[in-house]
C-alpha cells in the first residue's frame, strides 16, 4: 500500500514538473512572438519566462487563491454567527463603540 502511494507521488511530481516546462515554454514563445514586435521589448529566455511566471503569480495572483477566499469566506460567516447571537443591547453596545472609534457622530451619519 505505502509503494503504491510513492508511485502515485512520484508520478505527480513528474506531471507537475511537465506542466511548468509546457507552461514555460508557451510563455517563452508567446512573450518573444508578440512583445517584440508591439511594443520593441526584448526576447526572453527560458529560465526567464519561468521567472516571468512566478513574479506574476506571486503580484497578481499568490500562491494558493482559492484557499484564500475560502478562508475569507470562513472568516465571514464566523462573523455573522456571532453577530447573531448578540442580544439588541450587546449590538447596540458593539454600534456606539464603533461608532466612536470610527469617528462618526451619532447626529451627523459619515459623509460618502
Amino acid at each position: 500500500m505505502k509503494a503504491r502511494w510513492i508511485g502515485f507521488g512520484a508520478k505527480m511530481a513528474v506531471m507537475v514538473a511537465a506542466f511548468v516546462a509546457v507552461v514555460g515554454l508557451v510563455t517563452m514563445l508567446l512573450w518573444n512572438s508578440l512583445v517584440p514586435a508591439l511594443f520593441h521589448g526584448p526576447e526572453i529566455t527560458y529560465l526567464q519566462a519561468l521567472g516571468l511566471l512566478v513574479l506574476s503569480r506571486i503580484l497578481v495572483g499568490g500562491f494558493g487563491k482559492h484557499r484564500g477566499a475560502m478562508r475569507h469566506h470562513r472568516w465571514k460567516s464566523r462573523v455573522h454567527e456571532h453577530l447573531d447571537k448578540l442580544t439588541p443591547e450587546e449590538r447596540e453596545k458593539m454600534r456606539s463603540e464603533w461608532r466612536e472609534y470610527c469617528g462618526w457622530n451619532e447626529e451627523a451619519p459619515p459623509e460618502k
